[in-house]
């Protein structure tokens, strides 16, 4: 899993980057030259989505999603070891288990017909986009399971 979100960590500053250059072309090109490319936004978006998707299983690695600070923080390790625990158990796998499986038929759907975008001139590969939502739940699935280990092993250690 780490080697995964040390690729994550490299990867999104340059989705990042892309999908802020690609939205500053899609402004000149629209406010000074009057055009306009449906294909220019969409890949902004995709960018975006790339982004959130991938960057979720990372930011949850460094503890780094919101949580309620004022309960958490003053706890000790052994303490947040095991809220770390139990929410990976009760809340974090349940959650990503119903996802990744009620986002299946959506994926699979827009795999059978290839999906490609409603816009004209837009882009033909919204499967690929649309694929990026289980991947994102399994990515948090293995990030839990990583978090789980961890925690029982705080809690043997303290």
């Amino acid at each position: 899993m780490e080697r995964l979100n040390r690729f994550i960590v490299h990867t999104v500053p340059w989705l990042t980057l892309g999908m802020v250059l690609v939205t500053f072309t899609v402004v000149i090109l629209r406010y000074l030259f009057e055009r306009g490319w449906v294909w220019m936004q969409e890949i902004a978006l995709y960018m975006h989505a790339f982004t959130f998707l991938l960057a979720a299983s990372y930011t949850l690695s460094r503890d780094e999603h919101v949580r309620v600070d004022i309960l958490y923080r003053p706890m000790d390790i052994r303490r947040k070891a095991l809220v770390n625990l139990l929410g990976s158990l009760l809340l974090l796998i349940p959650c990503c288990a119903v996802l990744f499986y009620q986002s299946l038929p959506f994926v699979a759907n827009s795999w059978a017909v290839l999906e490609g975008s409603q816009d004209g001139g837009g882009l033909e590969a919204v499967y690929l986009l649309k694929t990026a939502i289980p991947l994102c739940f399994v990515l948090l699935f293995l990030q839990a399971l990583a978090i789980i280990h961890h925690s029982v092993q705080t809690l043997r250690t303290q």
